[in-house]
């Protein structure tokens, strides 16, 4: 991605809840034409996700899916619904957004692949990374 270094995935509290029960620390092969063998990715949840405080800093994400040749990895961050203010999500590194912003989610391609992304991507790439985000190609960051 051109406006940012690295990958990350926003996934409600909920959906975390349920990844950190059910699939921490599990390996999952992910076959495709480049990888007719398979690749090797873990699913890491770190046992501090549940707090959402802006104040542990240092454990801001919140799971990690890891590419378990290269080490390389998408960063995982838990969204929660902000107590006392309906339609307002927020995540623990003090990011915050409108629920209508995020839902209904976007059917889209990532790198050819079929993705989720947010239902009013444009604004929220552009309140994080400017008018820009939209129409460079190249990022020096």
């Amino acid at each position: 991605m051109p406006w940012d270094s690295d990958v990350d995935v926003h996934v409600s509290a909920d959906t975390m809840h349920f990844l950190a029960s059910y699939y921490n620390m599990t390996v999952h092969t992910c076959r495709t034409a480049h990888a007719p063998r398979g690749k090797n990715y873990m699913l890491e949840i770190n046992p501090k996700w549940v707090n959402n405080s802006p104040g542990d800093s240092l454990n801001t994400i919140d799971g990690r899916w890891i590419d378990m040749l290269s080490g390389v990895f998408i960063d995982l961050t838990a969204v929660h619904q902000k107590p006392k203010h309906p339609g307002i999500m927020f995540c623990k590194d003090s990011h915050r957004y409108r629920e209508a912003d995020l839902f209904p989610l976007r059917d889209s391609v990532f790198e050819d692949r079929p993705v989720k992304i947010p239902y009013n991507y444009a604004e929220l790439l552009q309140e994080e990374y400017g008018r820009v985000s939209l129409t460079r190609t190249k990022f020096a960051g």
